[in-house]
């Protein structure tokens, strides 16, 4: 009987486990916690009294929701002892993701757990604030309001303008050749002027302690990593949209995977986000 009850409750559950990956995903920035809230929820699931639920997409992206916020609690403490520059695990996806981006999802840790739950659940996956109260439980004026400021926070970080697929292609393929052979001149026609880098090592890999900003600094550091990349190489594994950005996974020399990211802002690269914490790459092998 319970290996029937497991198979009834995963029955409805796993249909609808890539949009309730999607929700946990984005509120917390990590794909091994995601997964482990997806896990505790199809726990929760099949413990539930599934013949009153009416509609169980509704129940379990509540059920998704609430643990995400006790989940954020802390991560918050965690981030605060984080070693250099803490960026979301990175998804390699072959089309770009249009909902939330690199940056945005950065703008999004500025926010309070429930500015964040509510900006998300109705700007985002667009239910209606009735029943981001009942998620949330607050009423649904409370709610609007904590959408407003959050949407007040991160209307910067909004992608502005897309870039067309092909093309967000073409310069990540560039970039790789031009960082990895040493080609300054090709690397440095595109870079903005105010380029930004980012990298992540979590204190496990080498990596920048502060983000680099600035052309001529961006530019002295990749004439020093291109020199180690032509003593040890880095292979290219595959180019796609990392969090919704142009980007690329490599191969590095001392075996482990590290993606690139690129933020492009007209036709130039505005910022480089580089995750190397091989913790938040496991999930691409």
């Amino acid at each position: 009987m319970a290996g029937a009850g497991h198979e009834d409750a995963a029955a409805d559950f796993d249909p609808l486990r890539p949009k309730l990956m999607r929700v946990a995903y984005r509120m917390l920035g990590s794909v091994a916690d995601a997964e482990d809230i997806i896990q505790e929820a199809f726990i929760r699931w099949m413990g539930a009294d599934r013949a009153a639920v009416r509609e169980p997409e509704a129940f379990l992206r509540r059920t998704v929701t609430r643990l995400c916020l006790d989940q954020l609690k802390s991560a918050r403490r965690q981030r605060e002892t984080y070693v250099g520059p803490w960026l979301p695990d990175p998804v390699v996806e072959e089309e770009e993701e249009e909902d939330v981006t690199l940056p945005l999802m950065l703008a999004l840790e500025r926010l309070s757990p429930l500015e964040r739950a509510a900006f998300l659940l109705h700007d985002v996956f667009g239910l209606a604030f009735e029943e981001v109260a009942t998620t949330i439980q607050r009423d649904p004026a409370a709610c609007r309001q904590l959408a407003a400021r959050a949407r007040a926070h991160v209307r910067e970080e909004r992608p502005r303008f897309r870039i067309e697929k092909q093309r967000g292609l073409e310069l990540a393929r560039a970039f790789f050749a031009a960082s990895r052979s040493g080609d300054m001149k090709a690397l440095g026609a595109m870079l903005a002027a105010d380029v930004s880098v980012h990298s992540d090592g979590g204190g496990k890999r080498p990596a920048a302690m502060q983000p680099i900003v600035g052309f001529d600094p961006v530019m002295k550091l990749h004439e020093y990593l291109a020199g180690l990349f032509q003593k040890n190489g880095s292979k290219l594994v595959r180019a796609g949209f990392v969090n919704g950005l142009p980007g690329f996974v490599t191969l590095e020399a001392d075996g482990e995977f590290q993606t690139t990211a690129l933020e492009i802002e007209d036709g130039k690269v505005a910022a480089i986000y580089v995750v190397r914490n091989p913790d938040k790459l496991r999930h691409l092998h």
